[in-house]
């Protein structure tokens, strides 16, 4: 059988008798789970259910895989590498691409990035054992999620799954942030084993898919700042010395900014006012090409600049690895201004909307809420007691495999931003209900 449509467990994929190919059957089985669902309910950046306009984590997910199966198919046509299969990790399937992008934000809890800061520290200081956006994602397709006649996740192909996983390596190995359970990395490892992959080597399709989502990220939240209000395209705001600041010092605080991008061999704060300037010049010819209307503008923007960085993704000899490389390209040697102008929209978007001190009031609320909902269901004997039974039995036969605190973790991170908060109230708000009420 094809190495790439291997499957864990099916591994002769006994249970299907339909006409359809491998990625096919992933790409149902994933846009079928109740995690793909759920993840209309969690927030990008401003809370989900702040309006029909902004992104959610289901929108930003489908976006990431549009731009990234564009941009496979392009380079299709490119590059001859990428025909010749001469290694299961050096190919770029588009339908595998979007597979991946559309499962890369499966792990994210509640509450966007605040969520998954405070499950880590929680885990971390009180258990040892870390919580991670990237490595949920594989206790979701691996384990969590159920489909018919399988109680071992989704079981996607091998391509899919490594395409997933930017991060190849187990959180077990010390001083490791991002990664791969334990649990889950077992098999993970054994699908690396079987295509040779290099030690701490991502396949193409993963480094694609992670690119195409800083692509999406840089480019649509901003739209969805301007459109809030937030970032306001005007002179005076792009050459505001504390927003030129704020996103100098995000990028200095940013080890893998500095470390990818090489900001030595250049003048950053010059840098960042260029970008910005640039931003807003061409801001003001659009708006003005397109009769002054500003959802028109916006719209325009957005497409122009993801158009500009899908056009300049290319493949580079990583000379470090022996490996090859997906990043921005011109002339044949990776194009490092692209790279640092998307590091700046992305911390644009990030000065400009996350430390909104509106947004920090709403992600204090949601970790104060967060905070107690753990506190409720820490202790087996107690927090058995307000879950739902099937977790419980689920827990009940795994309890060799993993203790109570991953699992209340799982229960957690699974929540929508308004479910946590329907919990939330049910234990401790004033309120009159119905136990009839469905979950």
């Amino acid at each position: 059988m094809n190495i790439r449509k291997l499957r864990l467990h099916d591994k002769n994929n006994s249970q299907s008798s339909e006409d359809r190919d491998e990625y096919e059957k992933d790409y149902a089985r994933l846009i079928q789970s109740p995690a793909f669902r759920r993840l209309q309910g969690k927030s990008q950046v401003f809370g989900a259910g702040s309006g029909d306009y902004y992104r959610t984590r289901l929108t930003h997910s489908i976006e990431v895989s549009q731009i990234a199966r564009e941009v496979a198919r392009r380079l299709a046509k490119t590059y001859p590498l990428l025909t010749q299969k001469a290694h299961p990790g050096l190919m770029l399937v588009p339908e595998v691409v979007e597979c991946a992008a559309l499962a890369h934000d499966l792990g994210h809890p509640p509450f966007g990035h605040k969520g998954e800061e405070v499950l880590n520290r929680v885990l971390r200081e009180r258990f040892g054992i870390p919580y991670e956006g990237n490595a949920q994602n594989f206790r979701i397709l691996m384990f969590l999620e159920k489909r018919a006649g399988s109680d071992r996740g989704l079981d996607l192909s091998a391509a899919v799954l490594l395409a997933i996983n930017k991060y190849p390596f187990s959180l077990s190995d010390p001083g490791r942030m991002k990664g791969v359970y334990e649990m889950e990395w077992a098999g993970i490892n054994e699908l690396r084993e079987q295509w040779d992959m290099p030690k701490g080597c991502s396949t193409l399709e993963a480094q694609l898919m992670d690119l195409c989502d800083d692509i999406a990220y840089s480019t649509h939240d901003i739209e969805d700042g301007i459109r809030a209000g937030k970032i306001i395209l005007s002179e005076d705001f792009f050459e505001d010395e504390r927003l030129v600041n704020g996103v100098v010092h995000e990028i200095i605080h940013d080890p893998a900014s500095l470390q990818a991008v090489q900001w030595e061999r250049t003048n950053m704060k010059e840098m960042v006012k260029r970008v910005l300037e640039s931003y807003y010049l061409q801001w003001k010819s659009v708006y003005v090409q397109y009769g002054r209307e500003t959802s028109r503008t916006r719209r325009e923007m957005k497409a122009r600049w993801v158009s500009r960085f899908a056009n300049g993704v290319g493949i580079i000899d990583d000379a470090k690895t022996g490996w090859k490389r997906v990043t921005f390209v011109k002339d044949g040697a990776e194009d490092l201004e692209l790279l640092r102008t998307l590091e700046i929209l992305k911390k644009l978007a990030w000065v400009t909307l996350i430390k909104d001190f509106r947004v920090q009031r709403l992600q204090k609320r949601s970790e104060n809420m967060l905070m107690r909902l753990w506190d409720s269901l820490q202790h087996y004997d107690t927090g058995r007691l307000l879950l739902p039974p099937d977790w419980v039995e689920t827990y009940d036969r795994q309890r060799k495999e993993w203790p109570w605190e991953r699992l209340v973790a799982d229960y957690i991170a699974g929540m929508t931003d308004s479910y946590a908060e329907k919990v939330y109230t049910e234990l401790f708000a004033s309120r009159i209900g119905s136990i009839y009420e469905r979950d």
